[in-house]
């Protein structure tokens, strides 16, 4: 029965606000009142609990309660009619579109299943990689960020990629460069033989692990608690060709780094100063290029060291001198340094 009122008195004749109760009782009580007496409570007149009186229109005088009564219950009643010819009308259009699907056969997606499933904890996830993992006949393709990755991760997996090697199914990896020094992975690699190929970037993208181009996996939230379950074509497909671009740009795990050509710059150092240069902060930086913010402030401060910066800002100046905020290739001389070096 809401709807009614003015903008500073939002409600119906069901539910009067504190000031329009205390008005119209009066009016009730007296029979009628002064005009002026209702100014603070336009919501009265608006939902014709007042109304002038014919014999002074400087007074007004109530709807009798009885009227207001019955007003309600007509409204509600045809509430509650309309309610019920909705429902029927939503009974009938549900039998006719069951009618038609009964007569058209399920598509492909609809076979299988959503085309975008959510996976509420870990033991859902567990669970759905197990059965893509059976169902997988040819390859799977994985990015994993997050740097060098811990002994529990890689045992977590290995059962799956066992069972894949066993079949004759191809792996390929994506990590970022720091995954390089962890000897778990380097472990993992060596079991695996030929099955898996891994390369390595500066940064990657979020967790994706896709099988045979049809299933693909990524994290619904931070805590990777959570996961979607994906099998609309469209999207498996853009997701299939990222990541063909990354591991046409990204470096094989046997094959060295790169030289940055600056000496006593690494090429995490390079990578660190091009983000630095885009105006990211410590902790963003560690977080994409997998390390900790502790060893981030860490080379940040050898860059600052070999380039000869006393501050964060001439830091900046130097790497954009150098060319290390866009890896151009041109010649540089260090600050205190007598010979230029080609990168």
């Amino acid at each position: 029965m809401a709807g009614h009122g003015t903008d500073g008195h939002p409600h119906g004749a069901d539910r009067l606000c504190e000031a329009g109760d205390r008005v119209y009782s009066r009016a009730v009580r007296r029979g009628r009142l002064p005009r002026r007496e209702a100014e603070r409570v336009p919501c009265l007149l608006e939902l014709a609990l007042l109304h002038p009186d014919p014999d002074d229109m400087d007074w007004l005088v109530p709807t009798a309660p009885q009227e207001v009564m019955t007003r309600l219950l007509r409204g509600m009643y045809d509430e509650v009619s309309a309610s019920q010819r909705r429902v029927g009308s939503a009974v009938e259009a549900f039998e006719w579109y069951a009618g038609l699907g009964r007569q058209v056969p399920p598509s492909p997606v609809a076979a299988e299943g959503p085309a975008i499933r959510v996976l509420d904890g870990l033991a859902r996830i567990q669970a759905a990689m197990d059965e893509a993992t059976q169902a997988c006949t040819t390859e799977v393709l994985t990015v994993q960020p997050g740097g060098i990755r811990r002994e529990a991760e890689l045992s977590e997996g290995l059962h799956r990629a066992t069972a894949l090697r066993g079949r004759g199914v191809r792996m390929r990896d994506l990590y970022t460069h720091v995954a390089r020094h962890g000897h778990g992975l380097l472990s993992y690699l060596e079991l695996m033989g030929d099955a898996v190929q891994a390369r390595t970037l500066d940064e990657v993208i979020e967790r994706l692990i896709l099988f045979d181009r049809t299933v693909a996996f990524i994290p619904a939230n931070a805590e990777r608690t959570m996961a979607l379950e994906l099998r609309h074509p469209a999207l498996v497909e853009y997701l299939g060709t990222v990541f063909e671009r990354l591991w046409r740009l990204a470096i094989p795990l046997t094959a060295p780094l790169p030289d940055t050509g600056i000496e006593g710059i690494s090429h995490r150092e390079q990578s660190i100063a091009a983000l630095l240069a885009e105006g990211h902060q410590d902790a963003v930086i560690a977080e994409r290029l997998g390390i900790s913010v502790r060893t981030c402030r860490a080379h940040i401060a050898r860059l600052s060291e070999t380039l000869g910066a006393a501050s964060r800002t001439q830091l900046g100046v130097r790497i954009a001198q150098t060319g290390l905020d866009g890896f151009r290739g041109a010649a540089v001389t260090l600050p205190g340094r007598g010979s230029p070096s080609g990168r």
